[in-house]
């Protein structure tokens, strides 16, 4: 999932539930790369004394904790989650990571995640599409 590697593609499962009204946890388990199982869980919540949004993300895949701070768009559709973790390229160095949700109708919401280029650009190198399942 580097923005120099050819492009994948995954098949998982999420599920998406609320915990207490206050958080939501989104548990997926999917495939990796290398033909294993990807388990998952994000946690999102709103902060009310900062007015901002808040989570986590970890994987069974990575020993990295990987902590969000982040903002609606005005019209309610976009969360833009900024965090910091180990470089694609170099796992001892730690770079800028935002991943942006986006509620794309009912039943699809559209991931897109970006990292920090060393031009101190922002390149996407994963996109998700999440669909409802019936």
């Amino acid at each position: 999932m580097a923005p120099d590697k050819p492009r994948e593609r995954f098949h998982t499962m999420e599920t998406v539930r609320s915990m207490g009204g206050i958080w939501i946890l989104l548990e997926g388990r999917g495939e990796t790369p290398d033909g294993g199982t990807a388990t998952t869980l994000m946690t999102l919540g709103f902060d009310p004394q900062k007015r901002r949004f808040t989570g986590t993300f970890i994987a069974a895949m990575m020993t990295h904790m990987w902590h969000f701070d982040g903002e609606l768009d005005a019209a309610e559709k976009v969360l833009t989650l900024h965090t910091e973790g180990p470089s694609v390229s170099e796992a001892s160095r730690m770079t800028k990571y935002k991943d942006v949700i986006e509620m794309a109708g009912e039943d699809h919401r559209l991931l897109t995640s970006h990292m920090l280029g060393e031009d101190g650009k922002w390149v996407i190198f994963m996109t998700v599409h999440y669909t409802r399942k019936p």
